[in-house]
């Protein structure tokens, strides 16, 4: 793939996902694979994001701003030249390190928890407002590397589950099938942890779509994980590891 787009929702249990009126359809309606197997590492929020960038949750085990020394997706990006961005919604840009900020919240943008990108003007400058992602799709700028974080409203954090859904398919359909973002484009739908913590495994719905993957089934039962993603990324630009957690995931 010339361009990875990750998305990350808030706190549903994969059974719900998958019996609403729009999430489904997106695998069905985008050439998708839904990862019937997936599980988000811990519980509560950050370190789950964390992990995804990093191959390990590092210490990080509740909310509060962390500030990490060590290693992320973005040392083997940057090593091998592939262009990344971070959209955040709500987001006040100019590196800011505050916890909240209108429905922005640090703890779901684990990029600025690492030193090595937020106390570096160049890398922290990759941390942008969401507002500048279809500036970008319309100048064909958008980068190899997206992560994308809602707000605490459209994650279905602070909303609802048919909240968040009604706002992804106003978010995503009329820029999925834009050149400027969909081109040799994976996209990958998940959650960063499920809701229900104590009667049910922590499996979140993900799906991986777009008009570049080589879908010969629909859904996939291989035990995934967020380390899983990161594992995606490396081996798709042959960056190498973190050696962590991404080493042996599947």
């Amino acid at each position: 793939y010339d361009r990875i787009v990750i998305v990350v929702m808030e706190n549903q249990d994969f059974n719900d996902v998958a019996d609403d009126s729009y999430y489904p359809t997106i695998a069905e309606n985008h050439n998708g694979v839904l990862l019937t197997n997936f599980y988000a590492l811990t519980h509560p929020s950050q370190p789950n994001y964390i992990g995804m960038i990093s191959g390990s949750t590092g210490g990080v085990i509740l909310d509060f701003d962390s500030n990490i020394e060590r290693k992320s997706v973005v040392d083997l990006l940057d090593a091998k030249g592939i262009s990344w961005k971070t959209y955040q919604e709500s987001y006040p840009g100019g590196c800011s390190t505050e916890s909240s900020v209108d429905t922005y919240r640090r703890k779901h943008n684990p990029f600025i928890s690492f030193k090595n990108i937020a106390s570096n003007g160049t890398r922290c400058a990759n941390i942008v407002p969401a507002t500048q992602l279809d500036e970008d799709i319309e100048n064909n700028s958008v980068p190899q590397f997206v992560f994308y974080t809602p707000d605490m409203n459209n994650d279905g954090h602070d909303t609802s589950l048919q909240y968040s859904s009604d706002w992804m398919k106003s978010w995503l359909e009329p820029r999925v099938g834009k050149p400027g973002f969909n081109n040799n484009t994976l996209f990958i739908l998940t959650w960063d942890e499920n809701k229900t913590w104590v009667i049910k495994p922590n499996i979140v719905y993900t799906v991986l779509f777009g008009p570049a993957v080589n879908r010969t089934v629909s859904t996939d039962d291989t035990k995934y994980n967020h380390y899983s993603i990161l594992k995606s990324v490396e081996e798709n630009w042959d960056l190498g590891n973190l050696g962590e957690g991404d080493v042996d995931a599947t």
